[in-house]
């Protein structure tokens, strides 16, 4: 998924993850994925801390997005896609 800048990849698990969601978040995540996020994932998404550093995080209504971003390749790779409730815990 090309666009301006960066190429978006989801990883397995995130792929997994959107099959869980309701459709009518997961065409808003896709469409953030794919339209959004590649032209500038360091202003959509917020750095993570903690045992989470190095991922960023965005919100799409109730779930959250989280990703990193891989500079040297011009990536961004969607690592998971949970419910606020879950999205920052270990599985």
């Amino acid at each position: 998924m090309l666009s301006d800048g960066f190429t978006v990849r989801f990883s397995s698990s995130a792929r997994r993850d959107l099959t869980q969601i309701p459709p009518r978040y997961a065409a808003a995540i896709i469409e953030f994925a794919t339209v959004l996020l590649p032209s500038n994932p360091h202003r959509l998404g917020k750095p993570l801390r903690n045992r989470l550093m190095g991922l960023h995080g965005a919100r799409r209504g109730d779930y959250r997005v989280l990703y990193e971003i891989i500079e040297a390749d011009r990536i961004v790779l969607i690592i998971r896609i949970d419910h606020r409730g879950r999205a920052y815990s270990r599985r």
